[in-house]
């Protein structure tokens, strides 16, 4: 009955023992109504920079600076071929050669 007793008794004592070192679990802070829409709102702001900056760096490996360059050079030089065919045209009806 003494061995019953003592066993209890320290066992008592490990379970009281072992309570003390719990850790106390960390309590959430419930946020407001607002904090939550603020929150919201900023992940949806996160979310679309994110996306903006997504296309912004697509389009810029499409080199639209590039192309756009290329276009206006070959758009001159065209412009300028033809613009030269029309003022020799042009000198040639104001300025007829006599054909002997």
């Amino acid at each position: 009955m003494n061995k019953l007793l003592v066993i209890t008794f320290v066992i008592a004592v490990l379970a009281l023992g072992a309570e003390s070192f719990r850790v106390p679990r960390q309590v959430e802070e419930e946020k407001g109504t607002i904090a939550t829409v603020v929150d919201t709102l900023k992940s949806y702001y996160d979310q679309s920079i994110d996306t903006a900056s997504g296309y912004v760096e697509t389009i810029k490996g499409y080199k639209p600076y590039e192309k756009a360059k290329n276009l206006y050079a070959d758009t001159v030089q065209a412009v300028s071929t033809y613009a030269g065919i029309f003022n020799d045209q042009l000198y040639h009806i104001l300025y007829p050669q006599d054909s002997p």
